[in-house]
């Protein structure tokens, strides 16, 4: 049973991909979901198709710019997708960026759990 429809972790693949879509989620949704998946296994891969490949360096930008993560592996590669409208295959470019948590990944976290928390408690009061 194909599970990538809808799902964002491929059942056959490494626990820790991420497939980024550029029309699904929003972009902090890959942000915050490349946090959750480096914090589980210490590294995430993210992935991507054709235009989706802009969201995916933004999201790789992000976390490196915050001083969360360090690339580790980028490929490319050109792949064959089957569409049925034009009966036959075409190209799409993918990118894969495989990232691993740095030394102040858990420090940077801790400080922002800590930091939510105290603004949370500020607006109640």
């Amino acid at each position: 049973m194909d599970q990538s429809n809808g799902n964002h972790v491929h059942d056959g693949a490494k626990k820790n991909r991420i497939q980024v879509s550029n029309t699904k989620k929003p972009l902090f949704f890959y942000v915050n979901l490349a946090k959750r998946f480096m914090q589980q296994y210490d590294e995430v891969e993210l992935s991507a198709l054709g235009m989706a490949i802009a969201t995916v360096v933004t999201v790789v930008e992000i976390l490196k710019n915050n001083g969360l993560a360090i690339e580790k592996k980028i490929s490319t590669s050109t792949i064959d997708i089957g569409d049925e409208s034009r009966g036959r295959p075409v190209q799409k470019a993918k990118m894969e960026i495989l990232l691993r948590k740095s030394d102040q990944f858990d420090e940077l976290m801790e400080a922002a759990a800590t930091e939510d928390f105290e603004t949370g408690e500020d607006l109640d009061s």
